[in-house]
């Protein structure tokens, strides 16, 4: 799990975030153990921006995986944050309600939850297959 928080952690470091000032870094394991890192990217045409796991998420797919073992989140601190609805929508597209998702500040994971914890009746491929 320290690989995927120390990417995290740097993407948290890359963001691009000039109007909020709040960065945010994520990183996810794919079913081989390669790890994707992503970070928001804001934009001025609020809210055409990207969140940090769904950077992670198009750089997983980018890479060809499709599937998400784990997942680390890192926001600036002191509080820690969680994903947005909207992420975990896109989150549970490539993982499991199992799948955990460790929650961090700058110095490591505070918690560890499971996707379905934060997303208990997400909407997903099996509703419209």
């Amino acid at each position: 799990m320290d690989d995927l928080v120390k990417l995290a952690r740097t993407m948290m470091v890359r963001a691009h975030a000039p109007y909020s000032k709040f960065h945010v870094g994520a990183a996810v394991r794919d079913e081989d153990g390669g790890i994707h890192g992503g970070c928001n990217v804001e934009n001025s045409a609020y809210p055409e921006g990207m969140c940090a796991e769904a950077s992670a998420i198009a750089a997983l797919v980018a890479s060809g995986k499709r599937r998400v073992l784990e997942c680390a989140v890192i926001g600036p601190g002191p509080e820690v944050i969680t994903p947005c609805g909207g992420c975990c929508q896109k989150l549970s597209e490539f993982a499991a309600p199992e799948t955990k998702v460790h929650l961090c500040g700058p110095d490591g994971v505070h918690r560890t939850v499971t996707l379905g914890s934060l997303f208990p009746t997400a909407f997903g491929p099996r509703h419209i297959a």
